[in-house]
């Protein structure tokens, strides 16, 4: 049985007890956050005792694995004290709100040849496989990416200094799958609106982005809205087009083909299959998460300096 510790109990966490507690080999060994009566509700459910810190739960004992589900503020001492126990490590994106730590926790994990994972699930789409078959031999020339929404109900989320951002919070898992379809990116430029909310996140960015393999993309995002209008990546390549969301792929803008809905479930699977020492899928592992990581920070560093900015700076 493996024994997994979660840290933080919002609900992105929720949804990994939930996913986890219905594997006949894993049990939820115990859940932290520093709310406790958060801690409480979560670790209930899943019949496991409640810490008010990381460290209570990490002094425990008794873990195989441990997930980090905390705010993008609060990553940092969580994943080193994880790593100072020698312990896989599943984060959620994104991976903290610089570079200098997610590089940090990534050397880390390649000294103790630990298993990592994050939480860009859109890597198991079932679509995402079909739009690579789709795409076969022809590369992707325009990519067209989407995140328009509305404000997330967490207190933290409008403050800059604490979640990084829209592009960095929500928008990255459509970076991630641009790297995935059209490749690499070179060069960004942001255009932010004219904020006028001091400290707060930009409402809405538009921007250009230049791929190493050639191919031109765009990036809108916004959180004016009242409710999730459109989120995903178009694609553009030799006599076809490619709309990719979280549930379903248009293909040439007639047919649909919709996902079946297991990628949530296959992110978690894979990565207890490696914690176990199985032969595993691990599409993301904090190596492969922290290029897109470093990708959205390159967006989010030209929209704030009004300038474009080459992804070897």
């Amino acid at each position: 049985m493996t024994r997994v510790g979660i840290i933080g109990a919002g609900n992105v966490a929720a949804r990994h007890a939930d996913v986890l507690s219905g594997f006949p080999d894993v049990t939820i060994a115990g859940v932290a956050d520093t709310d406790p009566h958060r801690a409480e509700a979560l670790a209930s459910k899943h019949g496991s005792p409640a810490y008010g810190g990381h460290a209570d739960l990490l002094s425990a004992g008794g873990l195989d694995a441990v997930y980090v589900c905390v705010p993008p503020f609060a990553h940092g001492n969580p994943e080193r004290d994880v790593l100072s126990c020698d312990l896989p490590l599943f984060v959620e994106k994104p991976l903290s709100l610089d570079l200098e730590t997610a590089e940090f926790i990534a050397s880390e994990i390649a000294r103790k040849s630990l298993p990592s994972a994050v939480g860009h699930h859109w890597r198991y789409l079932g679509i995402v496989e079909q739009a690579h078959d789709l795409l076969d031999g022809r590369p992707v020339r325009l990519a067209l990416g989407h995140w328009l929404d509305k404000i997330p109900p967490v207190a933290w989320w409008l403050n800059r200094s604490m979640s990084g951002g829209q592009i960095i919070e929500q928008a990255v898992h459509v970076l991630d799958l641009a790297r995935v379809l059209v490749g690499e990116v070179a060069m960004v430029h942001a255009v932010p609106e004219d904020n006028t909310h001091d400290g707060e996140v930009d409402r809405a960015t538009a921007a250009v982005m230049r791929f190493a393999g050639g191919a031109a993309g765009l990036l809108a995002t916004s959180c004016l809205l009242t409710q999730k209008h459109r989120v995903g990546l178009e694609v553009c390549a030799d006599g076809i087009a490619l709309e990719l969301s979280e549930t379903r792929l248009l293909v040439d803008g007639q047919r649909v083909i919709e996902d079946d809905g297991q990628a949530k479930t296959r992110v978690d699977r894979e990565f207890i299959d490696a914690v176990q020492g199985k032969d595993a899928d691990v599409r993301v592992p904090y190596r492969e998460a922290l290029r897109t990581h470093r990708l959205a920070l390159a967006l989010a560093r030209s929209a704030a300096e009004r300038r474009p900015v080459m992804l070897d700076e």
